[in-house]
Order: structure tokens, then C-alpha cells, then sequence
């Protein structure tokens, strides 16, 4: 019978076919131990000398990193194992022998990594990411079919921008005269069809052309936009609240697994599904920003300078732990290569440590500043987000927000006429803004003026100002950056690995 590695645990005492590769090999007299991954799982086969024939041992010491094979074994339950099973193998056959596999259980390079991403995509870690970011496409699928949502397409090759033109990929469009951009946001068509079928969503591909190489931003990323008829700014942050549960909910049900390869602590995330959101106004925002305001007795900047001052204490440690381990095996205190193996391993997550420890080394202190001289009316950095976000142990929303750093489209409040009613939402643990959306304006003249004031040209929007000559009704929706999201989720430190191949300023390959 073949079956998957993630079916094994209903097959315990009995006979299996599984089909995939081999993820390591070890072995020991009259003995091979494969640890099999089939992209369901992985799990640890057993081939024994004297259980198996010449050929199937044969086989099996010809295994090499990433060769594809088929096995049949018994199911055998062992608590020790990945996964709680054991494989007691009786039969092995080679699909396709893997030479010098490039990417080998040492320590490699991001930039090596970036070359070989399509091999990359292989190893546990990138298996996990994977895994739970087709948890949160589904579960943000599911969340709005049960609504009454309807997914709608909006186009990728567009005559206008949602928010000027500075940022987009351009093209010529069949001639030299008329322009195309990749779409920045589906959002101006999502309106559209929102006062065609009432609450409808877009999820699709979305590009920036902005030549920015921080830890946030690519070029190419996946955009879930919803938009609703008949809401306000607070219904669609109950919206977004609810979403965003449903989400987190959905990844500690089914993800547990992924989330410990990762070593992902999951209290922001169950926090998340069990809490409020906090919701804070701009005013309130920039206050703790600037460590005018505590939040739960924690203020932003002398906890930025408690936490510079137990950065460097560890920075020392890792340092002696790494030189303390390298001079014992280059002196020949450990001598057995197991051990020497071991402690290597260990001085390579140091290392990383280290390298990691001395990033925020270097940025604590400009987040320091950048939150003292924060000037009231900005819009937010991505420090500033770091900063207010890493007081919270969940997503806070930020709301009413200086109208002149928002989109044209975001409706004025009405009872103050500086702000628009635009929502931010910001991820935990210094992750920063995951969803933009708001309310939209729905006063004709306004709306011109906005058009105007941003030096838009106005000829391109005729066809989105109909929407207020036609049957305005209050609306209101918002953008969720899918790889933002699984970043924040996995707590990855860049964005980079949230989607299989990323696209971003110098990176285009594979």
C-alpha cells in the first residue's frame, strides 16, 4: 500500500510503500538509519543486514543526500523518532541517484542559499514556512467563504495607480505611446466590485518597484484585499480582528509540528487568538513611540536601553562560548568526531547568534533616536514600528491617521478633519505593519481635490469617480500582505523566505 508520511501513525503494525528522498544518512554495523522525507514529512527507515536482502542493502549504502527512492517496510511506533514512527524497512528501490548535492548539513551562506533557493526549498526549515503559508491561504479563503465574501479578480496590467506612480513596474502596452504599470493593489477595482456584490475579496500578485533591500520588502508579493459596501473604519477593523484570529487559529491547530521546527514560541500567537487587539489612536501611538507613554509599565526607549545593555552581556558570552569550543578542538581536547561534530555544529548557531546579537547592536541605537526626534504628523517607519510594537505581545491596530501621509482615497474623519480614518495594523515582537486599509471617501469634491493635491492625473479616475456619481454608499476594506503575515507567524528574520521565490531589488534568480 503507498501512502505518505503523514498518514503513517494509521498504519502502525503494518506493511507501507513510501516514495520520496533521502533527507540524511547514518550508519553502524549491519545497519543503515535513512531519515526519508516525502513532502508530507519525515521519518526515520531502518534497513537491517540480516532482515533485508544483499540488493535492498546494496541499494541502501548507495544512497546519497537528496537521492529519490521508493521503500517498503513495516510501521512500527517509536516516541523517540521524528513523528513518533519507525520504518523497519524490507525493501528499497533507487528512482534517481543525486551527485554532490550542493547544499549539505553544514552551515551556508544566505547569498549561496539565494543562488540555490530552488534546492533550498527543500530543507526542514524552508518545508515548514511552506507548510504553514498554505495553512494561511486557506484559512483566509475559508474565513471569507464563510462570510458570504465573493473572491473577484482584479487585473495585474493597469492604466492608473492607487497611489501615484513613483513605485511601479512600467511597460509598454502593444505600442510606445500607451503605458501600463504591474498592479501596486487591486483595491480601486475592489471598490468596484464591491458595489457590484456588496463584501468581495482579491488575492493575488501584487509588485513594488521600490529599489529598497531591507528585511520588509520585496518586489513581488501576494496581496489578499477585501473590500465591503456599508461599513466604517470600525467595522472593518472588527473585520480585520476576526480575520486575523481565524488565521492564527487555524496555524496552532494544524501547524504545531512546523511551528516547533521552527522553534516558533506560540504565546503572541495564541495571544492573538484568545485577546483583543489593542486599538490605538495616532496621537496615542506617537506618545509611546516617543516614551511620552508607558504601555503596561514598559516604556519604549529605556526598554530599547535595558534591552542594548543585556544584548551586549550575551554578545560577551557567545563570543567565550565560541572561542572557548573552537581552542578545544583545535588543541585536541575532544578528539572523538562525534563530539568534535557536535560542539561544531554548536560554535555554527553561535555564530548566527552572534551575528544576529550584533545587528541589533547596531540598530537599537538608531531606533533610540529615530523614536525620540519622531516629529507628530509623520507617517510611520519601519523603526517606529519596531519600536511600539515590541511593547505588545499581540497585533495592535493604529487608527486616524494624519490625512496628507495617507492614499487619496481614505475618507476624512468627520469629526476631525485632519485626520483621515485609515487603519494600520502592527505585528508583535518588532515586526511592524502586516495590513493597511480604512475607510473610503465618499464625497465627489473631495475626492477631486485629493486627486489633484497628490498630481494625479485626473482623466485616468473618471472611471473610479463614477463609483460616487452612481449609487455611493459607505465602504470601507484593507490590504494583507501574505508574506508579511507568514513572516510575523514563523518570526523569520526576513521576508525573504515567507514566499518560494522571492523577487527583490538585485535579486531575480532562480
Amino acid at each position: 500500500m503507498i501512502t505518505t508520511i503523514e498518514k503513517l501513525q494509521n498504519y502502525i503494525g503494518q506493511t507501507v510503500t513510501l516514495q520520496g528522498w533521502t533527507d540524511n544518512k547514518r550508519s553502524s554495523k549491519g545497519l543503515f538509519f535513512i531519515i526519508l522525507r516525502d513532502g508530507t514529512g519525515r521519518c526515520q527507515c531502518v534497513v537491517d543486514e540480516n532482515l533485508v536482502s544483499a540488493e535492498v542493502f546494496e541499494n541502501a549504502k548507495k544512497l546519497t543526500q537528496e537521492t529519490s527512492l521508493t521503500l517498503t517496510g513495516t510501521v512500527k511506533a517509536d516516541e523517540r523518532q521524528v513523528g513518533g514512527i519507525e520504518i523497519q524497512v524490507s525493501d528499497l528501490n533507487i528512482v534517481s541517484i543525486a551527485i554532490d548535492y550542493p547544499i549539505t548539513k553544514k552551515e551556508h551562506g544566505i547569498e549561496f542559499l539565494m543562488t540555490n533557493r530552488h534546492l533550498w526549498l527543500r530543507s526542514q526549515r524552508q518545508w515548514a514556512i511552506m507548510r504553514i503559508r498554505n495553512t494561511i491561504i486557506y484559512s483566509i479563503h475559508t474565513y471569507f467563504q464563510n462570510e458570504g465574501f465573493v473572491q473577484m479578480d482584479a487585473p495585474i496590467f493597469t492604466g492608473n495607480a492607487s497611489e501615484g506612480t513613483s513605485n511601479l513596474f512600467e511597460l509598454e502596452y502593444f505600442d510606445k505611446e500607451t503605458k501600463a504599470y504591474l498592479s501596486q493593489s487591486g483595491q480601486l477595482y475592489g471598490e468596484a466590485m464591491a458595489m457590484a456584490m456588496g463584501k468581495i475579496y482579491t488575492f493575488g500578485p501584487t509588485f513594488r518597484a521600490e529599489k529598497s533591500k531591507t528585511r520588509r520588502h520585496l518586489s513581488e508579493f501576494w496581496m489578499m484585499e477585501p473590500e465591503m459596501a456599508f461599513y466604517d473604519i470600525f467595522m472593518n477593523m472588527d473585520c480585520i480582528e476576526a480575520m486575523m484570529k481565524h488565521v492564527c487559529k487555524d496555524v496552532l491547530a494544524k501547524n504545531r509540528a512546523e511551528l516547533a521546527i521552527l522553534e516558533r514560541d506560540v504565546t503572541v500567537l495564541e495571544n492573538t487568538v484568545n485577546q483583543g487587539f489593542p486599538r490605538l489612536l495616532y496621537d496615542e501611538a506617537v506618545a509611546i513611540i516617543k516614551g511620552e507613554k508607558d504601555v503596561n509599565g514598559k516604556n519604549s526607549i529605556t526598554s530599547l536601553e535595558d534591552d542594548l545593555k543585556s544584548i551586549e552581556a550575551r554578545i560577551i558570552a557567545v563570543n567565550a562560548e565560541i572561542n572557548d569550543r573552537t581552542e578545544k578542538i583545535k588543541t585536541g581536547v575532544i578528539k572523538k568526531q562525534g563530539e568534535i561534530n557536535f560542539n561544531q555544529a554548536k560554535i555554527d548557531g553561535f555564530k548566527q547568534e552572534l551575528k544576529d546579537l550584533e545587528e541589533q547592536q547596531r540598530n537599537i541605537p538608531m531606533w533610540i533616536a529615530s523614536a525620540k526626534n519622531f516629529e507628530y504628523g509623520n507617517d510611520f517607519g519601519g523603526s517606529d514600528e519596531t519600536v511600539i510594537t515590541r511593547l505588545f505581545d499581540l497585533p495592535i491596530m493604529v487608527y486616524n491617521w494624519p490625512h496628507a501621509v495617507k492614499a487619496f482615497y481614505l475618507k476624512r474623519d468627520p469629526n476631525d478633519s485632519r485626520f483621515a480614518r485609515g487603519v494600520d495594523v502592527l505585528a508583535p515582537e518588532g515586526y511592524g505593519e502586516i495590513v493597511g486599509g480604512g475607510e473610503r471617501e465618499t464625497d465627489l469634491d473631495l475626492l477631486i481635490e485629493k486627486i489633484h493635491e497628490h498630481g494625479l492625473p485626473m482623466e485616468i479616475f473618471e472611471w473610479y469617480l463614477d463609483l460616487r456619481r452612481f449609487g455611493s454608499v459607505p465602504h470601507a476594506g484593507f490590504g494583507l500582505g501574505l508574506e508579511r503575515i507568514v513572516t510575523w507567524v514563523c518570526k523569520l528574520p526576513h521576508v525573504r523566505e515567507a514566499i518560494p521565490f522571492p523577487r527583490m531589488y538585485g535579486n531575480l534568480m532562480p
